[in-house]
């Protein structure tokens, strides 16, 4: 009998993931909203699959994730969202075959068919996914870099502002902020504001002065 771990902080996603693995396989379900919870949960089965919306969980960066992989080794994971960029995808498909990948918004159809893929334990990554990859195969001679507006909209963000005091300082309006967030996470090849720190710091975008911890 196989075991699910549902890791995904939306309702209705899991009570639709719930119903799709029943029609499925015969299986036991088991859920968790957070990390601690899950890796208590793969502590008692570590040969769980895992559906996981990395977007939704507080996972700093992808090689948390990864260690994770590599300390429950039996365990399969389907990663499961909106949207992921190419460097996460790219970093999950080429570190470990542990990791399957398919998206929210894709057919139904295709999440079915990586159910019963990783079920005979086997890997998944969806067509788009690999031609996202592809793509930024060909993108990586030609970089996007930020413009002085997302530059300083990083500059809010490693200083801990939110997207609603970020959109008051600049009289803008927040879905203007959200907007230029997404832009700037998919320029910087990133999925969490942690990440946009971390890489701003590095490429000097921000001086560590400026980093809110």
């Amino acid at each position: 009998m196989a075991k699910y771990i549902l890791a995904d902080n939306q309702e209705l996603t899991r009570f639709a993931l719930e119903s799709l693995i029943k029609q499925e396989t015969e299986q036991t379900i088991y859920k968790t909203s957070d990390k601690a919870g899950l890796v208590e949960l793969l502590k008692k089965h570590e040969n769980a699959i895992v559906l996981l919306d990395y977007t939704l969980f507080d996972f700093a960066d992808a090689e948390q994730l990864l260690i994770l992989g590599e300390r429950f080794t039996l365990s399969h994971w389907i990663l499961i969202s909106d949207d992921l960029t190419p460097a996460f995808l790219r970093r999950m498909v080429y570190s470990s075959h542990q990791f399957s990948i398919v998206f929210k918004d894709g057919p139904l159809g295709e999440v079915r068919e990586a159910l019963q893929v990783v079920n005979h334990h086997q890997r998944f990554i969806s067509q788009r996914a690999l031609e996202v990859i592809i793509n930024q195969q060909q993108e990586e001679e030609h970089p996007n870099i930020l413009t002085e507006t997302e530059t300083e909209i990083v500059r809010a963000i490693a200083q801990g502002k939110s997207t609603k005091e970020i959109a008051a300082e600049r009289f803008s309006s927040v879905h203007t902020i959200t907007t230029h967030r997404k832009n700037i996470f998919r320029k910087l090849g990133v999925n969490t504001a942690h990440e946009v720190i971390k890489y701003a710091l590095r490429a000097g975008l921000v001086d560590s002065s400026e980093f809110y911890i």
